[in-house]
């Protein structure tokens, strides 16, 4: 986007799709080159949706003060085609209990209002003390077609880490200690 025009160029675009597994070839390759057929199972089961899992107790309410969301989580994000990734969870036991409540699909559509109005999946990961969210379309049709600054995602969780969240003061001086 900084660079005068240049002569146009293929590109290729990411779309999920379903195969059977009965029509890939499934071969594991070992260390010597040798190759070796594996059969792909006979049956399959379809994905089924499961209940998340239930959130930990609310850290009590105290003083607060703004400041970005990352002194207190980490991120990592990406991509899959056009849908984002964006995974986040704290540090501490404290914090993670602060953040299962506070980081909902409607916080980060307000942190992130590029995403507003887009699909939002939450995925709860109580034992990381970690929330994934996937967010479709983000990045329009992937890599090669966004006109994203960041077009694969990867600065996704820095960027929401930038962002300002009234936090418990008493996780701001849990850091510290």
């Amino acid at each position: 986007m900084t660079a005068p025009p240049s002569d146009g160029a293929p590109y290729g675009v990411y779309t999920p799709a379903y195969v059977e597994a009965g029509r890939v070839e499934h071969v594991a390759v070992l260390e010597d080159g040798t190759r070796t057929a594996i059969t792909p199972p006979g049956e399959t089961r379809a994905l089924e949706s499961v209940e998340p899992p239930p959130l930990p107790p609310r850290v009590p309410d105290g003083p607060t003060r703004r400041v970005p969301l990352g002194r207190i989580v980490a991120a990592r994000s990406g991509d899959k085609g056009g849908t984002a990734n964006i995974g986040v969870w704290a540090r501490t036991d404290a914090a993670w209990r602060w953040l299962a409540h506070a980081l909902t699909e409607e916080k980060l559509r307000e942190l992130l209002p590029e995403a507003a109005p887009l699909r939002i999946e939450r995925h709860v990961f109580p034992n990381l003390r970690g929330l994934n969210f996937v967010v479709d379309g983000l990045l329009g049709e992937g890599v090669s077609s966004s006109t994203r600054f960041d077009p694969q995602g990867k600065a996704l969780g820095e960027w929401l880490r930038s962002r300002h969240m009234d936090i418990p003061e008493a996780l701001l001086r849990e850091g510290q200690e």
